[in-house]
């Protein structure tokens, strides 16, 4: 288990939340799947609400304004930073887009939209009273982040040069998948999709630490979402999971010995076509 109080370090996914069109919805199924508490905000935050547990924020969950309502559902990863702009601006001169500029959300913090080359999107967080996730690694709380790319040799270039981040090589016969690092810690993953996934998008995932995979990934299918089965990793038993409304992340039951992101300790990590992928042990930044 780990908690934090302090911003996190420029670079190290601080948050995750669910954009969906149904938000009562969305409440409904994790908050069955991942015991999650809903601490929901004001019409002037668009009633986005945050899932806690043990009273401390994990996920956000939100529909988006009522005169553009979000039309699909969908997880985004939102890296820490320092200074909003100047990260957006080294996004797009690194070939990114941004998809959403910088915006204050009261005193929570900024918070802006942007996509990689190969066109993952992901956002950024630059922390106000809002500092992101406070508890991580226990059951229903993030434990890993990753970027899965379909122009592999791309994103690894634009990672590196827009946060700085060394490359940790974690290839294998059969795929290849680097571990982001800061400052010698890992924080993240970057793997590419390989030919037997030329059907799926680049994209960002989030994995949340379960006590069973497999008792998680039946709950969520009775729930009205879909899953082919959790599976053994080198990092713990994982799956894949569908939501009812589209959208994907993954579940992970961490084997004993396995740890993660350096700046979380301990972690898990593992690429979503079960391509062994995970950082070298370490402690928090």
């Amino acid at each position: 288990m780990h908690t934090r109080d302090d911003p996190w370090p420029t670079g190290t996914p601080a948050w995750t939340d669910l954009m969906t069109p149904d938000r009562q919805a969305a409440q409904a199924f994790y908050g069955d799947l991942f015991g999650w508490a809903f601490l929901e905000s004001g019409p002037e935050h668009g009633f986005y609400v945050q899932a806690h547990i043990d009273g401390r924020p994990v996920a956000g969950l939100g529909e988006g304004p009522a005169d553009q309502p979000t039309a699909t559902a969908a997880w985004t990863t939102y890296l820490a930073v320092d200074d909003i702009e100047a990260m957006t601006r080294r996004v797009t001169e690194a070939g990114g887009t941004a998809l959403m500029p910088a915006i204050e959300i009261g005193d929570f913090g900024r918070m802006a939209v942007v996509a990689d080359p190969a066109g993952a999107v992901f956002g950024l967080w630059e922390a106000g009273a809002h500092i992101g996730a406070r508890l991580v690694n226990v059951p229903g709380a993030m434990c890993w982040n990753e970027a899965l790319s379909g122009d592999f040799e791309a994103s690894k270039a634009f990672y590196a040069e827009v946060f700085g981040f060394a490359l940790q090589d974690l290839s294998g016969p059969e795929f290849e998948y680097v571990g982001l690092q800061i400052r010698a810690r890992t924080v993240g993953g970057l793997g590419a999709i390989g030919t037997e996934m030329e059907s799926v998008s680049s994209h960002w995932l989030t994995y949340f630490a379960v006590e069973s995979a497999d008792a998680v990934a039946a709950r969520a299918v009775a729930l009205g979402g879909r899953c082919s089965g959790a599976r053994d990793s080198a990092y713990g038993r994982m799956a894949v999971i569908t939501g009812p409304q589209g959208e994907s992340f993954a579940v992970i039951e961490p084997a004993p010995s396995a740890q993660g992101p350096d700046t979380w300790a301990p972690d898990v990590a593992e690429s979503s076509d079960a391509r062994p992928a995970g950082p070298e042990p370490g402690g928090p930044v």
